[in-house]
């Protein structure tokens, strides 16, 4: 019969096979040990760093490199936790944009939007941050390989869209500016156009003063174009400030009760 140090050896071995998650029925699997066993052998793994648990019943197993960090990267076992959580979910705003190359550092949090409330997750230096959306359905995605695997994450379109309606979480309009910027040139014209059928309006009238601002005129018209018709409501750039006496544009009726300087 197996026993809890066959489990542990089990556990360490999972690299080996590219394989960094497992969860409690897996444990059980392989193991004749008791409930109680299995319960101490993990709970010595996670004392000594071996192990992480993200969720009730799902663990990642930390290789030593990764040990003084407290957890691997997120994109090794994010894919797996939102399936081992049952929530749809894609790689988004400034996590996405690094990933198409867009951003000067890396996002202090790798950001999801996931179809229902997730709690945030912080596992030593690493820090996953959640977001929810109504508009998860018919969002532009791709797979992106990763080292473990592969794992689901907005074009860079999609992430454009995102960028304007999660503000807050992008750094507000300076850094959303800038990213823009620098993901336009990854943008095609007739996705973007696209995607302004699933979002409000406003958040189309805000992404387009903001790529004209930074002057990726081909994208800021082909948004517009797509508006063309439309009945436009005065939109404050931003909702945290007062827009009462705020400049109103023309092409995009964006009350621009901000400034914005982009780092360029």
């Amino acid at each position: 019969m197996a026993n809890p140090g066959t489990l542990h050896e089990w556990i360490e071995a999972l690299p080996e096979d590219g394989r960094y998650v497992f969860s409690r029925a897996d444990a059980t699997s392989v193991t004749g040990a008791s409930a109680a066993a299995i319960k101490m052998t993990l709970y010595r793994l996670k004392r000594n760093g071996a192990i992480i648990s993200l969720r009730r019943d799902f663990f990642v197993v930390v290789p030593p490199e990764y040990r003084s960090a407290g957890s691997p990267p997120a994109t090794w076992f994010i894919d797996d936790l939102m399936r081992h959580v049952g929530r749809r979910y894609y790689v988004a705003l400034l996590s996405a944009a690094a990933l198409h190359g867009a951003g000067h550092q890396q996002p202090m949090a790798f950001q999801v939007i996931a179809d229902a409330a997730e709690r945030d997750i912080q596992a030593g230096r690493v820090r996953i941050e959640f977001h929810t959306s109504n508009l998860l359905e018919g969002a532009a995605t791709e797979t992106m390989q990763t080292e473990t695997g592969t794992m689901i994450v907005a074009t860079p379109e999609t992430t454009a869209f995102d960028l304007v309606r999660f503000p807050a979480a992008c750094g507000y309009w300076n850094n959303i500016a800038t990213v823009l910027s620098e993901l336009a040139e990854k943008m095609d014209v007739h996705r973007l156009a696209a995607g302004v059928a699933r979002v409000a309006r406003s958040d189309a009238q805000r992404l387009g003063w903001l790529l004209d601002l930074v002057e990726e005129n081909e994208l800021a018209d082909a948004l517009a174009k797509e508006l063309e018709g439309e009945r436009l409501l005065p939109t404050p750039l931003t909702t945290v400030r007062d827009s009462r006496d705020a400049p109103l544009d023309p092409r995009w009726r964006v009350l621009v009760n901000d400034e914005v300087e982009p780092d360029l």
